[in-house]
């Protein structure tokens, strides 16, 4: 992973976020792994997505929820271990990028499942993933073209992630309150007009720049 090509998050200045990485860093353990066991915790958030559709026990939204963070954490640590720890390779680009795709298919596929009441739900859910997986296609074109890396949202990684996992716990309190889980179709519509938003506006920035020289 190079510098360059890094997200720029504040949780990396954080102290305990410094020190997990240190002590990874000290372990067996290589970024390229984090960045797999990335699509293992999308996995299990996806199961607890399509749990909650065929059980209806919102305790299979709780661990989606917790998945997902799960997730995240890796994506942080996988690069702070490559960059500050000194175990980058020369394929770790592959190892940073091809699993978080498989992770957005996963989880954002399975919050479609997970809507089993809703007839085109899973249409929207393929839809968000791979309006997702167009977010970093843009962006890595417009870098391998010159154009300075863009993650620009509404809807970037992060963003998409917070929303699901956010909507898992409104649906947890809808659920007992209302026995409905409405929340988790508001963000799956959320999820791909937003997405849709980020790819047009990664793809304007990257257009300007190759026609005029700047964004």
């Amino acid at each position: 992973m190079q510098e360059g090509s890094r997200r720029v998050l504040k949780v990396r200045n954080k102290k305990w976020v410094s020190q997990v990485a240190a002590y990874i860093s000290t372990k067996h353990i290589t970024p390229n792994q984090i960045s797999i066991a990335s699509v293992f915790f999308a996995g299990c958030a996806g199961a607890g997505l399509v749990g909650f559709s065929l059980s209806h026990h919102v305790w299979f939204l709780l661990l989606a929820a917790v998945m997902i963070q799960f997730r995240l954490l890796c994506n942080l640590f996988d690069g702070l271990v490559a960059i500050e720890g000194g175990k980058s390779t020369p394929a770790g680009e592959l190892f940073n990028d091809i699993p978080d795709r498989l992770a957005d298919v996963i989880i954002l596929v399975s919050l479609g499942y997970a809507l089993s009441e809703v007839n085109y739900a899973v249409v929207l859910g393929w839809l968000a993933s791979v309006l997702s997986v167009m977010t970093a296609y843009v962006r890595t074109l417009g870098t391998s073209l010159g154009a300075p890396t863009s993650f620009t949202g509404p809807m970037a990684k992060q963003h998409r992630m917070a929303l699901v996992t956010v909507a898992c716990l409104l649906a947890i309190i809808e659920f007992y309150v209302f026995a409905s889980s409405h929340s988790l179709y508001v963000a799956l519509i959320l999820l791909v007009l937003g997405t849709l938003i980020t790819v047009y506006r990664r793809a304007r920035l990257i257009y300007q720049f190759l026609e005029h020289g700047h964004v």
